[in-house]
């Protein structure tokens, strides 16, 4: 595997490579026309210390293609959590955070700001090149350990003390971690916890291992944030047909997370389509918290109301607050010693509705905002569906359409279906 050390500051930059490449389809040299080909080389050869032993290339004529190829049976570990592992600090960082853990050695260590300010200038007077940390800077560092859960403070009289917080006890939860950081939104925290377990073994392996969410792990932390202070927040939303991202102004309300591809939504109230609105966590960035709103609890409550018709993630109102629902339903032949289906049916249905019509005959109904998003799993039942309507006509022509160019691709005849 090559080497490639440097760090990055940057995060979403990285991200934006990594979702090029991985996420939307690995692009040729000549294809990645955002950068320059400079660009393109750096980034190329900084993923692949990351990754390296995970690509895999086929020449074709256009030239060298290279992909990500990843056998869940031996990778057991997420390999784009390494990504968030490489990020840099300035020499000002990592100089204060030391010294102020060896000031803040013990917690029985209560000290004012102006004592730790004092006791740091004693550890800067023996650089070769003294440093100098305000009062200011050592202040918002503390601030965001305090928030971290790394040092507590304490008024007395009008003095604020600073201490070490004390380290917390736990159990052996390795196993816990193991399944956390590979199965669980933001399971890169799990990850940096097991860098520091020393040969455990792993007991889990995933048949369905979806690990390229694991580079939206900042902007998910950042709306779950969102959502437990009740906040409003601006983002940037990057769309495949737009050149450059929209920000828009919305109200994080719940996360969903496909069990069938991995890919993760924001569903989310827009006020300036008074609707909610799903949003693909990859297309998003720039996540910015602003005010609380009152408005949090009554929208994720019309929303929990709204998930008794929805399939995926459509939900819906329209401009003027009234629902469409859309009706479907379909008929499912069962052949003998195949019960399997009917549970089948009763496991998948979701909102919708599973009735036994005789011993080798069930009807499935759905009353759903989009039945459009019913078309993947509605196809896995082609050769057992003797009859199928659709309120929604549109929907019902995309289907018949694909399973003609389906025959089509198979040479089946008109006479053979």
């Amino acid at each position: 595997m090559s080497s490639y050390n440097e760090l990055i500051k940057n995060f979403e930059k990285i991200r934006a490579y990594m979702r090029e490449f991985y996420v939307y389809g690995f692009k040729s040299r000549e294809e990645y026309d955002r950068k320059s080909a400079r660009s393109y080389d750096d980034e190329r050869r900084r993923m692949e210390s990351w990754l390296g032993d995970h690509m895999s290339f086929v020449r074709t004529p256009e030239g060298k293609n290279t992909f990500i190829s990843i056998d869940s049976r031996v990778s057991r570990h997420n390999p784009f959590y390494k990504a968030f592992k490489a990020k840099s600090f300035t020499d000002g960082d990592i100089t204060l955070h030391f010294i102020l853990f060896d000031i803040l050695y013990s917690p029985e260590i209560n000290l004012s700001l102006p004592e730790i300010l004092e006791r740091i200038d004693g550890y800067l007077s023996g650089f070769r090149h003294p440093m100098v940390f305000d009062e200011s800077t050592v202040r918002k560092k503390l601030k965001e350990y305090i928030g971290q859960g790394m040092i507590d403070c304490e008024k007395v009289g009008r003095k604020m003390l600073y201490r070490r917080a004390d380290d917390p006890k736990l159990p052996d939860i390795t196993d816990a971690l193991n399944f956390y950081s590979e199965g669980a939104p933001c399971g890169v925290i799990g990850s940096f916890l097991l860098d520091k377990e020393e040969d455990k073994p792993d007991y889990f392996s995933f048949k369905h291992h979806y690990i390229t969410s694991a580079m939206d792990s900042s902007v998910l932390a950042m709306l779950f944030t969102a959502m437990r202070r009740k906040c409003v927040i601006t983002v940037s939303n990057m769309s495949r047909r737009a050149d450059e991202p929209r920000e828009n102004r919305i109200i994080p309300l719940r996360i969903f997370i496909s069990v069938q591809n991995g890919r993760q939504y924001l569903l989310a109230y827009q006020p300036d389509f008074d609707a909610v609105k799903s949003f693909r966590i990859d297309y998003l960035s720039d996540v910015r918290l602003l005010k609380p709103t009152p408005r949090f609890d009554e929208l994720r409550a019309e929303l929990d109301d709204m998930q008794t018709k929805m399939w995926g993630v459509t939900a819906g109102k329209n401009r003027r607050g009234k629902e469409r629902i859309e009706h479907v339903e379909f008929t499912v032949r069962i052949g003998s010693g195949e019960e399997h289906i009917v549970r089948r049916l009763e496991r998948e249905k979701r909102t919708g509705r599973v009735e036994r019509l005789d011993e080798h005959t069930c009807r499935f109904t759905a009353d759903v905002y989009d039945t459009g998003e019913m078309l993947p799993w509605i196809r896995t039942f082609i050769c057992r569906i003797t009859e199928l309507h659709f309120s929604n006509r549109m929907v019902e022509k995309r289907f018949r359409r694909d399973l003609e160019e389906m025959y089509r691709m198979y040479g089946i005849s008109e006479a053979e279906k």
